[in-house]
């Protein structure tokens, strides 16, 4: 058992209350149980308690075991001296503040159905993925439903949280911002720390000075990813003589990157970084005032255009420098799009709604969502073999939130979906 089950049981409380009582016989009534504190100091915070006749305000500690206190080194803490009860699995010792004043204790252990004990440890010890796979078909639909749009909307603000550091850490320009980010997701997990390094090498300042030609878009990026070393055709050579002249007018030796950066490794031509590096710079072309367009835009294809804007010629028929593609390829695929889209343009809208407090811009985010069909992956395809189907992207960060942040860690009982396994046939 963890202590986070007794703070649930305490929190909602769900025991037994006939007869309740503390280890020295006063009669308890609980009248608040207090707010849960995660901070330094008791548990509970608030809390209001009948004991015997006499009514408390103050804290309530919980533990497993009353000796926790002692192990813990509360008796010499005088924030737990405001301790008016210690609520406890197992009452193993008695318990006493820095003045030597006891405290009152209530014991758990005989208090609690054994259904929910045994629904709460074979969720913690589940050897499955899902943890609650063996109950999830017996959960009603709603509950399912409530808890997925919620894990949807916590991961949207985890995204937002992380592009408003970004923000902050760029001064708080938005095109800036979105420069970053879309460097970044261009990376596609697999080169993704690598776009991140090169975006942090080749200031938004300096991109933002060229938008006006592809050619020395495509110079400063490959330059600067340190493709252009030993040019192996003339247009490498082109891009590298260009490059050669803007890395010393901006300065940006010094922080280039080298090929053996990236990942080429059980990739597809299509994925190398140099065909995403081309992709880039022609987004960075075509649409410049990026973050702008992204506030105004309202169609979704409108959107998936942002990032369909043809390569240059070269790009068109290469997939590296001197290897030339067997069939032209125009312009970046389809569940690629999809792809930046989700992890583009939906974070930077929900961190500007929450930047702004404009939530019109979340609810843009959402629409957004759930006019993508973005294909499965392994962890939706987790929930789709306990009867679940995605839809959408939308469905598929909410399944992706519910795994990360519930199923994954094991936290059932911050969870609708564990909490209604908890509670059923355990009303008391």
């Amino acid at each position: 058992m963890k202590e986070d089950f007794l703070h649930y049981i305490w929190q909602h409380q769900y025991f037994d209350k006939t007869a309740l009582c503390t280890t020295d016989g006063e009669a308890i009534q609980v009248l608040k149980t207090g707010f849960y504190h995660t901070n330094a100091g008791p548990d509970f915070k608030e809390a209001l308690i009948r004991i015997g006749d006499v009514e408390w305000s103050g804290s309530v500690e919980v533990h497993i075991n009353a000796s926790d206190w002692l192990q813990h080194r509360h008796q010499t803490d005088r924030k737990y001296d405001q301790v008016i009860l210690h609520v406890v699995w197992q009452a193993d010792e008695s318990i006493r503040r820095t003045n030597g004043s006891a405290v009152p204790t209530l014991e758990l252990k005989d208090r609690i159905q054994p259904g929910m004990l045994a629904k709460y440890e074979q969720l913690q010890q589940a050897v499955t993925t899902i943890p609650c796979a063996a109950f999830w078909p017996a959960v009603p639909e709603l509950t399912k439903t409530s808890m997925l749009a919620r894990a949807l909307t916590e991961r949207l603000e985890l995204k937002a949280n992380d592009v408003l550091a970004v923000h902050q850490q760029l001064n708080n320009d938005w095109e800036q911002t979105a420069y970053f980010i879309l460097c970044r997701s261009f990376g596609f997990k697999i080169n993704q720390a690598a776009m991140e390094q090169l975006a942090k090498a080749l200031p938004w300042q300096v991109i933002r000075k060229h938008q006006q030609s592809q050619f020395q878009l495509e110079a400063l990026l490959f330059g600067q990813a340190g493709y252009l070393e030993n040019p192996v055709d003339d247009y490498a050579g082109q891009l590298a003589k260009e490059y050669t002249f803007l890395s010393h007018k901006y300065k940006l030796r010094e922080t280039a990157l080298q090929r053996h950066h990236w990942n080429f490794l059980r990739m597809r031509p299509a994925n190398f970084p140099t065909v995403r590096l081309a992709q880039l710079a022609a987004t960075l072309y075509q649409q410049q005032t990026f973050f702008t367009k992204l506030l105004e835009t309202q169609s979704i294809k409108t959107y998936e255009s942002y990032f369909t804007t043809p390569v240059s010629a070269y790009w068109q028929q290469h997939y590296d420098f001197g290897k030339p593609l067997k069939t032209p390829q125009l312009q970046i695929g389809k569940s690629s799009v999809q792809n930046l889209i989700v992890n583009v343009t939906v974070p930077l809208l929900a961190a500007y709604a929450t930047y702004n407090k404009d939530y019109t811009y979340l609810e843009k985010a959402i629409s957004l969502l759930e006019h993508v069909k973005e294909a499965s992956n392994n962890i939706t395809r987790l929930y789709e073999a306990l009867g679940w189907r995605a839809t959408s992207a939308a469905d598929n960060q909410a399944a992706l939130g519910l795994y990360k942040l519930y199923c994954e860690p094991v936290n059932c009982l911050q969870c609708a979906v564990g909490n209604k396994i908890l509670k059923n046939n355990t009303a008391l």
